[in-house]
């Protein structure tokens, strides 16, 4: 049982679920997929003040909504990480603080490139269709080796990311692939949306595995939480590549 409760989602992981037995109600599939619903409502509403006052502002007006959604954002995921029974709470706050940090660098990334928000929103509820119909389909199996595969490769991603944030903040060095236009650069970056699309399989293996498994009622919104975050990278990296590829 725990081989198959593994995926490179933090949220998702395999002590996620560990134990979890329903007393009352239990998870099921529709619940999350309800909550979901409602996270994506909850970001929505927020990234769209933070977009309206980037374009009725100049840029620095949105930049500390856009941090604070960021960091808050950051925080209460550790805290929903560590206590699932927190999360019906703190679900839809990590939900309305990111979208104070989406809708401030889409407005961004919007001011310099024309219309490629609304074109990474599309890419990103295309890809999630894709491979939850992928998934449902038998296509794409959550096999042990496909599971190792991808958490390797995510594991090494956020890696290479932290080096380079770690250069860019104390030693004013930008690594070209993360940064950069150029063929290298969008190679990098396709490579990572995939990877980010393929945590979505994992996600969806693990929440139906919490269903199967009956896990208490709250788990739906922990559930709903763990895909939103892979849900948000998947999206920022689809915007960063479309963006190199705008300026190459």
């Amino acid at each position: 049982m725990a081989s198959l409760m593994r995926t490179s989602n933090p949220a998702l992981n395999e002590k996620a679920f560990k134990g979890q037995v329903a007393i009352g109600d239990a998870m099921t599939l529709q619940g999350t997929v309800n909550k979901t619903g409602l996270l994506l409502l909850c970001v929505v509403a927020t990234a769209a003040w933070t977009w309206g006052l980037a374009h009725s502002n100049t840029p620095e007006a949105v930049r500390p909504w856009m941090i604070g959604g960021f960091i808050g954002g950051f925080l209460v995921a550790l805290v929903t990480i560590f206590k699932q029974n927190w999360s019906p709470l703190t679900a839809p706050i990590y939900a309305l603080l990111e979208g104070f940090a989406l809708g401030g660098i889409s407005a961004i990334f919007e001011q310099t490139y024309r219309g490629i928000a609304i074109q990474a929103v599309g890419l990103t509820f295309g890809t999630l269709f894709v491979m939850l119909l992928a998934y449902k389909t038998g296509m794409i199996r959550a096999t042990q080796g496909f599971k190792t595969g991808v958490i390797a490769a995510t594991g090494g991603i956020m890696v290479f990311y932290l080096i380079g944030m770690v250069l860019r903040v104390f030693f004013h060095f930008q690594i070209p692939v993360i940064y950069a236009g150029g063929v290298w650069g969008i190679l990098f970056s396709l490579f990572v949306v995939v990877i980010a699309a393929l945590n979505l399989v994992l996600d969806f293996d693990m929440i139906e595995t919490g269903v199967s498994g009956g896990a208490p009622k709250y788990m739906e919104w922990y559930g709903a939480f763990g895909l939103m975050v892979t849900l948000i990278w998947l999206y920022l990296e689809i915007l960063r590549l479309l963006g190199k590829a705008r300026r190459r």
